[in-house]
């Protein structure tokens, strides 16, 4: 029942945001720029309507195997840019409305207006023609024509056809900026990962143990957007790496198996002396979790669910992710740390995998030296970076949560829009190194 609940509350906060943002689009996109009652601003007015409804549609179909809705999810990056253009020229908008009212009003000098004199009674006869009119009847001054529409003057100071014109000109900016910026975001998205190479010294870490190599991915999102070719972009950026170990942290796939099981095959290609390990995301709980779950030990990956294996001198453990208490299934289950990480020897340094950043304040009660995340994405698209704060303790990179070390990788794949602005796709190698701490 709480979940149902939390499920409402975020679909009608989402549906309350995506009203308000396409009401400010048409306001400034279509009512700003065209003339009332013209079939342009009919026609805009449609288009913003149809493209406020393809928002919800295409999550809804994202969610329920409707992968043809996933295109939908351009409009989502175009409507994110268009939006921040739009509000960054608020401020220059104004003070452009501000100068042409102030420079299109009439200019009359003091001298000018004092010496004008004030306006005589005028006399007129009475209205019927042929009858005579009484002395004195007064008569009102005639009224000033009215300036026609866009002729010269209005209510608002200025010139109505500058007002159009400055509206479309923000608009063709805005339009440009938002366009541009999504087309470089796709391209980066659909190109090949990058690589961050980190070394974390480990106190525990044996010196037999000095250097040892992980290459870390995570948030692969195989899915309609990204299939095959995707798959084999980031297997040869781990296979160049020639890593000692590979670790997949969780959201490798967005689908079932039946969907994207010849998209996930090359996978079985990867590459390193010590195995492949993988541990849930919240993606795989939404994807058909058990049929993956029998799946990838098929194509070479070990599972770890809430356990660990030893490697020589160190302990490698993996737990769920915290979806998985929520989801339906034999497989969903979530995090167990002391099954995973009880009983062990505590001389021995420990590297656990875990989805999610958050994770580490359970990790670092069960004495976990280094943690391996994903799930932020770096934020994908800039500023959303400066928004995972307010979920996640670590965005990207290296950090420490009460004496944990903590790596965040920025995951290799997208989710939602085919898009990444300032966060290229990742793959990470790890090299620990032993200290004489």
């Amino acid at each position: 029942m709480g979940t149902a609940f939390a499920f409402a509350g975020f679909l009608a906060t989402m549906l309350l945001i995506i009203t308000t943002v396409h009401l400010y689009l048409w306001q400034r996109l279509v009512r700003d720029t065209t003339l009332r009652r013209t079939r342009a601003r009919r026609v805009g007015g449609l288009a913003i309507l149809l493209l406020a409804l393809s928002v919800p549609a295409t999550m809804i179909g994202s969610r329920t195997g409707q992968h043809w809705t996933a295109w939908g999810f351009l409009w989502v990056a175009l409507m994110f840019y268009l939006l921040v253009a739009l509000l960054l020229l608020e401020i220059p908008m104004l003070g452009a409305k501000l100068w042409l009212r102030r420079r299109s009003a009439p200019a009359v000098p003091f001298a000018a207006a004092a010496a004008v004199p004030a306006a005589e009674p005028v006399l007129v006869t009475a209205a019927e023609p042929g009858v005579a009119s009484e002395p004195g009847t007064q008569a009102e001054p005639p009224a000033p024509a009215e300036s026609p529409a866009g002729a010269g003057g209005s209510p608002g100071g200025f010139d109505p056809g500058r007002r159009l014109l400055l509206a479309r000109g923000a608009a063709i900016v805005a339009g440009i900026t938002a366009a541009g910026i999504t087309g470089y975001g796709i391209r980066t998205a659909l190109g090949p990962p990058t690589i961050d190479r980190v070394r974390i010294p480990l106190a525990k870490l044996p010196r037999s143990m000095d250097g040892f190599r992980i290459a870390t991915v995570a948030d692969i999102h195989l899915g309609p957007l990204a299939g095959r070719a995707h798959t084999e972009r980031v297997v040869a950026a781990i296979n160049r790496l020639d890593a000692d170990l590979v670790a997949i942290v969780g959201d490798l796939v967005d689908g079932t198996v039946g969907q994207l099981g010849p998209a996930a095959a090359p996978l079985r290609d990867i590459r390193s002396r010590r195995g492949t390990y993988f541990v849930t995301g919240n993606h795989e709980y939404y994807s058909g979790v058990d049929e993956w779950l029998d799946e990838l030990p098929r194509l070479g990956l070990r599972v770890l669910q809430n356990e660990r294996v030893e490697i020589d001198g160190l302990d490698l453990a993996g737990v769920n992710d915290p979806a998985g208490s929520t989801m339906p299934g034999a497989g969903a289950v979530g995090p167990d740390f002391a099954a995973a990480l009880g009983g062990r020897e505590a001389a021995r340094p420990v590297v656990l995998l875990a989805h999610q950043p958050i994770q580490a304040y359970e990790a670092a009660d069960h004495g976990v030296d280094l943690q391996l995340s994903g799930h932020t994405h770096g934020g994908q698209m800039v500023p959303f970076n400066l928004l995972v704060p307010l979920q996640q303790p670590i965005v990207s990179g290296l950090g420490e949560i009460d004496g944990t070390k903590v790596y965040v990788t920025n995951g290799a794949g997208f989710w939602g829009p085919p898009v990444r602005v300032g966060v290229p796709p990742q793959v990470s190698l790890v090299e620990l190194r032993a200290t004489d701490g």
